[in-house]
Formats: structure tokens, sequence, C-alpha cells
């Protein structure tokens, strides 16, 4: 059997002429911007809200080699993610970004190309939320129109409980976690992207299954540290979740805390939120604060035991005969 796999992530831009362009097509999204009267408004409000943010954002983008490392990493993803399927399966990995190339239409055309029998569309937040997962999936129904070609089609919404992936943010940790004199010394800061109140309030399970993994890792690890969540990248004036970082780190430097590690727990690759808001802009203001020792979990980017969780989730999905042929 043929089979295929459609990795979704956010996309990002890759030079910083098109930092504009790739924020306007994430506030045109209706599963990002939504109030009534939006299909009226939506154009301008989002031309308006991206060239202000991409004032504001280009020298972020500028320190981290002036454009996002998403598209790279996640591609290192499909390829080692392909070369694991291929061993047993004639395989095809490709990636969708939402927001900049390449697009849900690319990858659909570059999948009609392998022609899968069985086709897994797996977005890469393991948290599921509307405006992410929701977003990329409402992006691929309205695109994917194949012609003489009819996969069976299955879609992992969600992973932020499988114990393969767990188990892999585990690992990440505990390597972070030995660099430490005293492990009991530290304060580990699980930070995931933040989304509106409003969404949650509508019935989005992304809080509740954010903080069932930052609970999992928490116990699987049996680290002797401090633990804490809380929340970044805020846009705007609403009222996201909280608390935000800025608040946590100025907390933890109130009270005389001088360890401090942060995993981004609703993060599989690293991009501007790792490698800046967190490994720049979060460091300065825990140097200024007097924490001298402030460290990262790097991304879990294309680990050998993140390829591994993604190769399980395709794998229980499509059960495959010893004879190679889908079960589903």
């Amino acid at each position: 059997m043929k089979l295929g796999v459609v990795l979704f992530q956010l996309g990002g831009p890759d030079c910083l002429e098109s930092i504009r362009p790739f924020l306007y097509n994430l506030f045109c999204d209706p599963d990002i911007i939504d109030f009534p009267f939006a299909r009226i408004a939506r154009q301008p409000l989002a031309r308006l809200i991206a060239s202000t943010r991409a004032k504001h954002v280009a020298h972020h983008y500028a320190k981290i080699g002036g454009r996002s490392p998403i598209l790279e990493n996640t591609r290192r993803q499909a390829s080692a993610l392909e070369a694991e399927l291929r061993n047993h399966l004639d395989a095809r990995v490709t990636v969708a970004m939402r927001y900049w190339h390449p697009f849900t239409e690319e990858a659909i055309h570059q999948m009609e190309q392998h022609a899968p029998d069985d086709l897994v569309l797996l977005p890469l937040y393991p948290q599921y939320s509307k405006t992410t997962t929701g977003s990329s999936l409402n992006e691929w129904a309205r695109c994917f129109h194949p012609k003489g070609w009819s996969p069976r089609v299955h879609v992992i919404e969600r992973f932020h409980e499988d114990g393969a992936y767990l188990a892999s943010l585990v690992e990440a940790v505990s390597r972070s976690m030995a660099g430490f004199g005293d492990p009991g010394d530290v304060d580990v800061i699980f930070s995931a992207h933040s989304v509106p109140l409003s969404v949650v309030a509508n019935g989005d399970p992304y809080q509740q299954e954010i903080e069932r993994t930052v609970e999992l890792v928490w116990q699987r690890g049996g680290w002797p540290a401090r633990r804490h969540l809380c929340y970044q990248s805020k846009v705007g004036a609403s009222k996201w979740l909280s608390p935000s970082m800025h608040e946590t780190v100025r907390r933890l430097a109130a009270e005389e805390r001088k360890h401090l590690l942060v995993v981004p727990i609703s993060f599989v690759s690293d991009h501007v939120e790792t490698l800046h808001e967190i490994d720049i802009e979060h460091r300065e203001q825990a140097l200024s604060l007097g924490i001298d020792d402030y460290r990262m979990t790097p991304g879990l980017n294309d680990s050998a035991a993140f390829i591994q969780a993604l190769a399980g989730l395709v794998r229980r999905r499509v059960p495959i005969t010893s004879a190679g042929r889908s079960t589903g």
C-alpha cells in the first residue's frame, strides 16, 4: 500500500520582507479573527494589525537570522518521519503551512503525485485548539478536491496524552535538568502559547489539554524541582490565558529564585516564540531582575524520540498488516 502523511504547522516568514504578508494571512483567518460583521471588517483589520505588528517583530526575526526556522525544522521532521515509515511502507510525508509557504494547496499537489491509498493528516499541535489544529483542518477541507484519487483520510486531532510523545518531552527536560547542580533548587516553567479567554469560554479544550500534558510530564519526570505553568505571545488588548511569562518571571525573581528552566510545552519545534521570546526577551528580563541562571529546554524538533512518537501515532491510526495492506 501507499501511505501519505501531511504535517501541518503555523508557518513563518522566510525573510524580513515576508513578515507583513505572513501576519496579514494570520489575521485574515476566520478561526483567529471572528466577531459580528467580521466578513466585512476582517481584511482591513488584518492589514492594520499586520502593518503595526510587522514593525514590532521585525527586529525579533532579525536577531534569530532574519527569518523563521519553523519550515526548516518541520521539513527535517517530515524527512525523518518519512525515513522511519519507509522501513516498511511506500510512504511520503509532506508539509502544509497555514500562513506562509508551502501552503496547503502546495502540499495537496505534492501528495497527488504520490497518490497514497491512505492519507494521515497530522497537525503538529499536541493540544487541540480551534485556532491551530482546527484552522489547519478547516483550510484542508476548503482546498482538498482531488480528481481521480480518493484516499482513505485519517485525522489525528491531538496527541497531548500520547505516551511516546510524553516520553520525548521527559527525555528533553531531563537532559536540561542534568545541567543543574541541585535539581531540587530549580523552578521549571512550562510555557504555552496563550489564547483569548473568549476562545476557552466557547468550549475550546486547549487550556485543559495543556494542563493535562504538564501534569503527565511532571508525573513521569519525577524531578524534585518546583513546577509552574504560564502563557506567552499575547496579542492585542483582550483578556488572554494567564499568568503571562512576564508575570511569572517577575514573581520568581521577587521570591529570590535563582535557577529557572523554561520548557516550551505547546511547541514541537523551535521558532520565534522560543528562540526570541523565551531565549532572548525573557532571558534579558530574568537577568535584569537578578536571576543569573536561566535556561530553556530546546524544542523537540527532529529528536529521535519525537520522530518515533509521530511514527507510532501514524501506525496506530492506519493499522498495517504484515503484507503491507491497511486494515482500516
